[in-house]
């Protein structure tokens, strides 16, 4: 052991100053500095700030709705609606991330207030008749639109939208009822969120007495929380799906509520749906032509998705009586076929994955690609909610600093088992000339590194880590002139294509033979073991793809026109149609499929992303994934632009043509069909 220890001390003097500050360096935050508060904003050195913050953020607030409400419609109207949006969102977004993230309760209670009261305002501003209308009289002037560039436009039509979506053009009666249906929505998705997390419990008596330890036994009742859908024993899934997924009656009548309340406010405001109104802007544009992906996505797998059940049938018989397939088998037949197939263990892959060759690994991808790279920081007194984050300076070779990245990315009591981003700060050109830096958080759920090793991922999460990273880049590299439409404030359907064509990178040996190396030999990863993992992705692809097929098209026909059947109805027969497994009687997938809640029409997205991602990839990087050529077309036409273009037209600047819906199903075929290879 003493050994081994010494090997990975002595490693540590070739990695960089970024590949250090996650493999070693314990940065030692200087207690005697003072406390520049949270982000380095000096109100928050204490919960109380959050009161201050908000206090200072309203009152500046006020005096810009004043301001726009007084002076003539010009570019400076669509400059002060966007000042008044960075004014309440840096506060609000950073409530919203220390709510879930700060391990002091007293900081998340002080930013869930806060996250409360300037929602409140906010639903107030949208319903503000006199503030609308200052911005109608921009959009209906025809001679002061013509003065306007298109992004400026385009972002004065998007705080118009916001307008209209919460019933402003309607009469005063109409627009209290719209108000109403908007605040009863918010107490519908806690409540159905909070439902779709909770375990279900059943006497002892009902399981057999060899399995009851897989579960949480309270007394006489075993509580399950989850599917238990990677258990070896077939027993355990079966009666974890079924008990897990029995239906709530008053759950059930919460969905109703909440999918008859959303359908109702749309149809109030003027759409045909729920979901013709989500998806407004996005790259789809239409439910009718969301449901032609899926629908022709279907129709091309469908040989191929019976292939994968097949195999699974086959696979079962090996380790089981019963070899019909059923739901709570998919997840981990696919598993075992992968494994007994390609021999794939996450631990052979480890040692390889240490975060900062990692981290390296990035930082020079991004360097070759775009002229950008890491450099770390160490946080003031206060800066940061737990000593382990990490502060990554983004710098780019000519344009100097382009904003600030927080990686929190290990395990902590209380932390959410989650990998996201968070906007904190927008990026937008300020009053004075001067760009205001975005600032981003990035968390991950990652084991710490001990004494003896650094923090070693698997597979699974280095890609998470180019996924999540994807979307940070997505952040820093826009410089649009707006904060509204900064980063990843874009259509869903859009947002998710840059950070999973990372994952491209990701999964590519020439990339990933620039960072790979064992943390303690220094050894490279073998690009064998890079191949079998490549190709142990596609292994059920279609099927795993099937299963999403059927996620999306029932989050689309939940928000589409009245069904007037019940949600267990509608799923069952999508179910049927979409997927290919068996529905199981008495059971109600749908109570706990959280993402209706914050996706509302737009689960496709992820689908539809990747699709994109998959042709940007094959056509752009495949021959070369450090092609600074094709970097710069990438930051050109994608991410420079946040939301400032739609969507279609920065997918068609960077291929060069416009796709199709067949070209979007083709490449998600083609990707479960082909391992990619660059043409010789």
């Amino acid at each position: 052991m003493r050994c081994v220890h010494a090997l990975y001390r002595r490693s540590v003097n070739t990695w960089s100053a970024v590949g250090a500050a996650f493999n070693v360096q314990h940065q030692r935050l200087e207690h005697l500095q003072k406390n520049v508060g949270l982000f380095g904003v000096s109100e928050l050195s204490a919960p109380a700030g959050f009161q201050v913050a908000q206090h200072q953020a309203l009152r500046e607030a006020e005096f810009l709705v004043h301001r726009v409400c007084s002076h003539p419609p010009g570019a400076g109207t669509v400059d002060t609606f966007d000042q008044l949006s960075d004014s309440l969102c840096r506060v609000a977004d950073l409530a919203d991330f220390i709510k879930v993230a700060h391990p002091d309760a007293a900081y998340r209670e002080a930013a869930e207030k806060t996250c409360i009261d300037i929602g409140t305002v906010v639903e107030k501003l949208n319903t503000n008749v006199d503030l609308c209308q200052s911005l109608k009289n921009l959009l209906e002037n025809e001679a002061v639109l013509d003065t306007l560039n298109p992004d400026t436009r385009r972002v004065a039509e998007l705080f118009m939208f916001d307008f209209e979506i919460s019933g402003i053009h309607l009469d005063e009666t109409k627009r209290s009822k719209a108000v109403a249906l908007n605040v009863k929505l918010l107490d519908l998705y806690q409540e159905f969120l909070s439902g779709s997390q909770l375990p279900n419990t059943v006497e002892k008596r009902f399981l057999p007495e060899h399995i009851r330890h897989f579960f949480s036994i309270d007394g006489n009742l075993i509580q399950i929380g989850g599917l238990h859908a990677d258990s070896p024993n077939e027993l355990v899934r079966e009666a974890a799906y079924k008990i897990f997924l029995f239906p709530n009656t008053s759950l059930l009548l919460s969905l109703d509520e909440l999918l008859a309340c959303r359908h109702e406010l749309a149809t109030l405001v003027g759409y045909e749906s729920y979901a013709h109104r989500a998806l407004k802007g996005t790259m789809a544009k239409t439910p009718e032509t969301v449901m032609k992906f899926l629908k022709l996505l279907t129709e091309k797998l469908s040989d191929r998705t019976s292939k994968d059940f097949k195999m699974m049938k086959e696979m079962k018989k090996t380790h089981s009586t019963n070899p019909e397939v059923m739901p709570w088998d998919h997840a981990y037949l696919s598993s075992v076929i992968r494994t007994e197939k390609f021999e794939i263990d996450p631990s052979v892959y480890s040692p390889y994955f240490s975060l900062g060759a990692c981290m390296e690994g990035l930082s020079n991808l991004f360097t070759k690609l775009l002229g950008v790279s890491f450099q770390t920081e160490v946080p003031k007194m206060g800066e940061v909610w737990s000593e382990d984050v990490r502060k990554l300076a983004v710098v780019h070779e000519t344009e100097g600093l382009l904003g600030y990245i927080y990686c929190d990315f290990f395990r902590r009591p209380d932390k959410p088992h989650q990998d996201c981003h968070f906007t904190i700060r927008g990026g937008r050109l300020r009053e004075d000339g001067v760009y205001q830096l975005p600032v981003v958080v990035l968390m991950l759920s990652l084991p710490p590194p001990s004494s003896r090793s650094p923090c070693l991922l698997t597979p699974s999460m280095m890609e998470n880590l180019f996924h999540e990273m994807g979307h940070a880049m997505h952040s820093m590299l826009g410089r649009t002139r707006y904060q509204h439409v900064t980063g990843t404030r874009c259509a869903t359907d859009f947002a998710e294509v840059p950070s999973v064509l990372m994952e491209y990178f990701a999964s590519d040996y020439r990339v990933v033979s620039q960072f790979a190396r064992h943390y303690q030999t220094g050894e490279p990863l073998p690009e064998s073991l890079v191949s079998r993992l490549c190709e142990s992705k596609r292994v059920c692809g279609a099927a795993d793809t099937q299963l999403q097929i059927f996620y999306a098209a029932l989050d689309q026909v939940y928000h589409g026109k009245p069904q007037y059947r019940s949600t267990t109805d509608i799923l069952r027969e999508l179910q049927e149609k979409f997927y290919g497994l068996p529905y199981v009687y008495n059971t109600a997938w749908q109570l706990r499929f959280s993402h209706l809640v914050g996706y509302g029409a737009k689960y496709y997205s992820y689908l539809m992303s990747r699709a994109v991602a998959s042709m940007v990839w094959r056509q752009c990087f495949l021959q070369d994934p450090f092609s600074r050529v094709m970097g710069e077309r990438y930051r050109r036409e994608m991410l420079a632009h946040g939301g400032s273009k739609e969507p279609m037209l920065m997918v068609q600047g960077m291929l060069q043509k416009t796709p199709t819906i067949e070209d979007f199903v083709d490449a998600l075929v083609l990707d479960l069909d082909v391992n990619v290879k660059p043409p010789v």
